[in-house]
């Protein structure tokens, strides 16, 4: 029986028509394969959340008095420009009883196609029949193997459900939140749309609290100690470990402030015994970092090559679209399933003829190691973001930068773990506790991949930290204080951002939290990150100067207005824990929405009934975006997708 296949998009529907047999029959909008089965595909989401009139025609007009609005039957509603496609897509589910979903392999992938099957109105027996096809390559190699391992559609309902909740919830708080902050900066003089999402502005509020911080900041003068202990025509430096006592002297980090306590102890220790009352020496090994997530395949690019993460996004969808080198892109996976294994000299090959950056690093690889990075238990519908067994001379300057960190870094894994010696003397002089340590790298293993290596650069463990046995007795010559000064946070970077996204857990402020969100997935989605920070920049509530990134006035007075909650990553990163819980099984989608809609309530009644904020009334003049409505009252911008918030 034949099949109609369902792409999330044209490139992928044209990579599944590859691997299907010839010859090949296009059509507008489908392709016929020889043996009758049919690829047609969507141009990303084919439907769209309806607006706020959609539900009821007073909604054109934005009034605090009509929020929330809270639908209870959602409606979606054609893309205009997918409306053709769409067409062609409803006509086909009508003539297929066998139907192969093939969305890419994430929460939205999966969505996005089941919810054309759903404006489809297809019957639950065709859906309960429909098979999912899950590619995160697009060689036709891959894509092959792909197809001969497909599962049941059914078995992906709970990710469907929890992108469902996630798309309907953002619509719910980005929606009513942004039309009353807006309105209420109307009435303070504002004559912009002051946009609110879950994401965007936690986000937002993490880069003003920072930057007040730097403001504030005020540096303070600290004191450190070393005792100097001569050793065979060597100084041994041993820092001195402030005991109890002296916390009071001390700040939160245990640094001393108090000059006098570090000079009394510099007196005290002067020409006195130094006895050894522990002594180890080690060696230790480092284990190649694991191949790239999204997340961490930006932060990495932004520190080497200052790229935003938009950029690395696009360079990636490239690479994986149109010169399928690498594998699927916006992955927050960074193992790879033990099957893949095999084809290393495939891929290392397709890496020396692509660049030649790495030609050596692939001829010194052992492919016969293997790291970590292959655990089936850490791989679920996607995995790292690794090159493909294709090879290409036609990259750009940019996307060859991106190619050769994600190339470099899964041959890390042919490679030894780094070997290094530690040595460690703890002294007890006067009483006192000193340390000695020191570390050295002594076999570089995947080290020699990094071509900026600082651990490289290391003094002689021996004289530094000399093998002496416990109870051996020296003598300290001297104390030698470090006048040092505290410094100021550092402004927010595209990395550094990136990096406070995806570890949100420490910048929660319900310490309570702290734990549970340690294993979130953080602010945002790999998919969302780069489309949210370019937002925040688009509606002037960041800038950019240089490197760093720092929040306008507009982002600080909006920040000051809102609620507190709205404005600490604490909300967003339980949405996403519960939202992670519906794609397991183990949370439903009815209390998390019914949640949402009485905080909305609340939320509401008291923008409502409270005062304009303040830092609303200081906020830059902006020039007037909106239009008058009938009765010439305020209405939404024409353009209203521009306010609306994806997260």
């Amino acid at each position: 029986m034949t099949r109609l296949f369902i792409a999330e998009k044209p490139s992928l529907g044209r990579a599944i028509v590859a691997a299907l047999p010839k010859p090949h029959k296009n059509h507008e909008g489908y392709v016929v394969a020889g043996n009758g089965d049919t690829v047609t595909w969507c141009i990303g989401h084919l439907l769209e959340q309806a607006e706020p009139e959609a539900y009821d025609e007073k909604y054109k007009t934005w009034r605090l008095d009509d929020l929330p609005i809270l639908p209870q039957q959602w409606i979606l509603k054609p893309r205009k420009s997918a409306a053709k496609q769409l067409g062609v897509v409803k006509k086909l589910l009508k003539q297929f009883d066998e139907i192969v979903h093939a969305g890419d392999p994430d929460r939205e992938g999966q969505l996005l196609v089941d919810e054309v099957f759903s404006h489809a109105k297809l019957s639950e027996a065709k859906k309960k029949r429909i098979q999912r096809l899950l590619i995160n390559d697009l060689n036709t190699s891959a894509v092959k193997k792909a197809l001969s391992a497909l599962r049941s559609n059914m078995e992906f309902v709970p990710l469907s459900v929890s992108a469902l909740a996630r798309s309907r919830a953002d619509w719910l708080y980005g929606m009513n939140m942004s039309r009353a902050y807006t309105l209420l900066g109307k009435q303070a003089g504002y004559q912009g749309v002051l946009s609110v999402g879950r994401v965007q502005t936690p986000v937002l509020g993490l880069v003003v609290r920072r930057d007040r911080e730097i403001e504030a900041f005020i540096p303070k003068p600290f004191y450190q100690l070393d005792a100097v202990i001569p050793y065979q025509g060597s100084d041994i430096l041993a820092r001195w470990q402030p005991s109890e006592a002296c916390q009071p002297w001390q700040d939160e980090e245990g640094r001393v402030l108090a000059r006098n306590l570090v000079e009394n102890v510099a007196r005290r220790i002067e020409g006195q015994p130094a006895t050894v009352t522990k002594s180890e020496r080690k060696t230790t090994k480092q284990s190649p970092p694991l191949p790239y997530s999204l997340s961490a395949l930006q932060i990495d690019a932004a520190k080497r090559f200052n790229m935003s993460a938009a950029d690395v996004l696009a360079c990636c969808q490239s690479l994986y679209e149109k010169h399928k080198v690498i594998t699927y892109p916006r992955s927050d996976c960074r193992y790879l399933p033990k099957g893949h294994f095999k084809e290393a000299q495939s891929v290392s090959t397709a890496i020396a003829k692509t660049t030649d950056a790495l030609s050596t690093a692939v001829s010194n690889a052992n492919l016969s190691l293997k790291s970590k990075a292959w655990n089936d238990s850490k791989v679920e519908a996607h995995h790292a973001i690794i090159p493909t067994s294709k090879s290409s001379s036609a990259l750009s300057g940019r996307e060859r930068d991106v190619y050769e960190l994600i190339a470099r870094q899964y041959l890390m894994q042919f490679y030894p773990a780094a070997e290094y010696a530690e040595a460690k003397l703890d002294f007890e002089i006067a009483g006192g506790l000193f340390i000695a340590k020191g570390k050295k790298l002594m076999s570089p293993g995947w080290r020699t991949l990094l071509s900026r290596d600082k651990s490289a650069q290391n003094e002689d463990i021996e004289s530094l930290v000399p093998p002496l046995d416990k109870g051996t007795v020296l003598t300290c010559a001297r104390g030698n204080i470090k006048d040092c000064m505290t410094e100021p946070p550092r402004y927010f970077t595209e990395a550094t951002l990136l990096q406070a996204m995806t570890g949100i857990a420490r910048f929660v402020k319900d310490p309570s939290l702290k734990k549970i969100l340690r294993d979130t997935d953080g602010l945002g989605t790999e998919a969302t990150r780069a489309g949210i920070l370019d937002l925040l920049f688009k509606r002037s509530l960041l800038s950019r100067e240089g490197k760093q990134i720092r929040s306008t006035a507009s982002g600080k007075g909006l920040i000051d207005a809102l609620p507190e909650k709205a404005a600490y990553p604490d909300m967003t990163a339980q949405w996403e824990r519960q939202l992670h819980d519906m794609a397991e099984k183990k949370g439903a989608y009815q209390p998390f929405m019914t949640a949402l809609e009485s905080e909305l309530n609340v939320l509401m009644q008291t923008v409502r009934h409270g005062s304009v904020p303040d830092s609303l009334r200081s906020l830059p003049a902006q020039p007037n975006r909106f239009k008058k409505g009938r009765g010439g009252k305020s209405r939404a911008p024409a353009k209203k997708r521009r306010y609306k918030t994806k997260a």
